[in-house]
């Protein structure tokens, strides 16, 4: 079992990894600056590129949004993965073998190899799959997609392909890729008989089942002939790389629509989510052959940043009894949740699929736009239990559906619920308030439930008692000089050598923001100076938690120097005059103080005085000979 991961070893990825090389596989970027790239960010729409990435620290920031981190947190954000994941992929990335915790281990060498075999064969499997799709022999394949909406563009899209007839097409091209029969077993493309290995899919259309990095892992196959005996979908077994209780399909193509729209929509099959996305509704994924449980929970509440500030996920079910008892399920897991569950049933019972082919795109729109709070459809599935119309059935019924509306988490809609269920029931509201009243006494929320006024949890948590930091006005002539005083040194720490560290530290910052930044400076020293990505961090670190982005903005901010020795001019200039606002302002104070001293009653200090006045304006006039 994986343990923590050693410090040293995450400072060493971050340290070594190339933050550009990272953000290009996302992001186009161009120079922005010496030492400065900037592109479109990833995280907002936007249609002037705003996103910065300063390698020699090791960080970006967009300056629209405020996104900031390093290359870290950027693998975390963009394939909605941990901490821990982002470390392991980026560490392989580079050749770098990482060390654990408390006795731990990680992937070794030989795992890391044997997975991206793994990787590599599904690459090559799915590649031929399409490729094959193209064939005379696939004519059923294609048939089928025709005569469910989707064309040759759709298909290529979804990475659609097709599994030729036959018990080795698909054995005998990785054979000739190199593969062994032993690596060939642990993919799961392969069944074994009595004389050896052969193709698990055959005559069957193919969906690539990919993870969130879209790198396929297991592959979904579909009857097309009469003859076949096998089930009507057969997917993947169990391997390394599939586990199907943590798969989405579709989740590679959706992810940034859903993290963007904070929409997540479960459907349930591959031209389900294919119908959907075609429609306009690009949020929709499926899982593949389970019912949608606790990690797939994990992966949905990443995706739409379940913190209690908004989100949905959106569940869509036949209309038949094997939908709603499905629905029902959906609901046990709901509490698991902080955004808002829907369900969204079309009463034909028709799929999204279907309900394309039928009525068109604006049909399959109009299907999530319809869609109900989960817990309406888990009461009204409850009164449907019971009948109605005598009164033991409604004392039942009410007996039944109250505690459902008791795990409503907002307490302002709670009692809009308790009214429809009193109008559903016909009893009075005050009876039906009284059963749902005694529910959440007895329970109230589900135990562990976010939210709800009478169960506060930690997504609930009181203020902070730490320190407000307003944001600097950039029309403040003093706080654009401190910022850019902080922009060289964060950016370039050598000019802080000789005399100047010693001037900076005892330099004072009027903005409250910056000050804190200058104070994390000074705490940190220089010893780590040298290597800028750590330096950078340890610093962030020791700021206020709020005042973290600053420091990534700072970091990253291009300076207006285009060559080397430009930049030298400039920091070295910045620096000056930040000195020099520091000599005024001991100049202004001890003026002050001349003013109000009687010379006469006491003319040593008088005396004192003007010669610190005079020390100072030789150091301010030195300042600027040398700039």
């Amino acid at each position: 079992m994986a343990g923590l991961i050693k410090r040293e070893d995450i400072d060493e990825v971050r340290q070594r990894t190339d933050i550009k090389e990272v953000v290009d596989g996302y992001v186009t970027l161009k120079g922005a600056g010496l030492g400065s790239f900037k592109g479109l960010c990833p995280f907002h729409d936007e249609r002037s590129p705003s996103f910065t990435v300063r390698p020699q620290v090791g960080r970006y920031h967009c300056f629209g949004c405020g996104e900031d981190g390093d290359a870290i947190s950027f693998i975390q954000k963009m394939d909605h993965s941990s901490f821990h994941e982002a470390v392991e992929k980026l560490a392989a990335r580079i050749g770098y073998e990482l060390r654990y915790e408390d006795g731990g281990t990680g992937p070794s060498r030989e795992e890391v190899g044997k997975r991206q075999r793994l990787l590599d064969a599904h690459k090559i499997a799915d590649e031929f799959f399409r490729a094959q799709l193209l064939t005379p022999g696939a004519a059923e394949g294609r048939n089928f997609l025709d005569g469910r909406g989707f064309d040759r563009a759709a298909a290529e899209h979804f990475g659609v392909g097709y599994a030729p007839q036959g018990w080795d097409a698909l054995l005998k091209h990785l054979r000739g890729r190199g593969f062994t029969d032993a690596e060939l077993k642990l993919t799961g493309m392969f069944s074994e008989g009595n004389r050896g290995i052969y193709d698990r899919f055959r005559g069957r259309l193919i969906w690539p089942i990919r993870d969130i990095a879209g790198d396929t892992i297991g592959f979904g196959a579909r009857k097309l002939y009469e003859d076949d005996q096998g089930p009507k979908y057969l997917n993947t077994p169990e391997t390394a790389l599939y586990k199907k209780s943590q798969v989405l399909y579709g989740i590679d193509i959706a992810k940034k629509n859903v993290a963007k729209e904070r929409q997540l929509v479960v459907v349930e099959g591959y031209t389900d989510v294919m119908a959907c996305h075609l429609s306009g509704v690009a949020t929709a994924v499926a899982t593949c052959g389970t019912a949608f449980g606790t990690e797939h929970i994990k992966i949905a509440r990443r995706l739409i940043s379940d913190d209690g500030t908004g989100g949905e996920v959106v569940f869509t079910f036949d209309g038949d009894a094997a939908g709603q008892k499905a629905a029902l399920r959906a609901f046990e897991e709901d509490q698991r949740f902080q955004a808002q569950t829907y369900v969204a049933v079309e009463p034909s019972g028709a799929d999204p699929c279907d309900l394309r082919q039928l009525k068109g795109d604006a049909a399959v729109r109009d299907l999530i736009l319809s869609r109900k709070p989960l817990f309406e459809f888990a009461i009204k599935a409850s009164l449907r239990r019971h009948n109605l119309d005598t009164v033991e059935g409604r004392v039942a019924a009410l007996r039944e559906a109250a505690p459902v509306v008791a795990q409503i988490r907002d307490s302002a809609t709670r009692p809009g619920y308790t009214r429809e269920l009193a109008g559903w029931l016909g009893m009075p509201i005050e009876e039906v308030s009284r059963y749902v009243g005694a529910a959440i006494k007895r329970g109230g929320p589900v135990s562990g439930a976010p939210g709800g006024n009478e169960q506060p949890t930690t997504a609930a948590a009181p203020p902070s008692s730490g320190p407000v930091f307003q944001r600097p006005d950039p029309r403040d002539p003093v706080a654009g000089m401190e910022r850019q005083a902080l922009e060289v040194v964060l950016q370039d720490p050598a000019v802080l050598g000789g005399g100047a560290w010693e001037r900076f530290e005892a330099s004072h910052f009027s903005t409250p923001a910056y000050g804190a930044v200058h104070a994390a400076i000074r705490a940190t020293g220089l010893a780590h100076a040298g290597d800028p990505v750590a330096w950078v961090e340890q610093i962030r670190q020791e700021v206020p938690e709020p005042l973290r982005s600053l420091v990534s903005e700072l970091a990253v901010t291009p300076l207006p120097a285009s060559t080397p020795e430009a930049m030298q001019r400039y920091c070295r200039d910045i620096l000056a005059r930040l000195f020099e606002l520091q000599i005024t302002r001991i100049k202004a104070d001890k003026m002050g103080q001349l003013q109000r001293l009687d010379a006469a009653s006491n003319p040593e200090e008088f005396q004192r005085l003007n010669r610190e006045l005079m020390q100072l304006e030789m150091e301010r006039r030195a300042l600027r000979a040398d700039g």
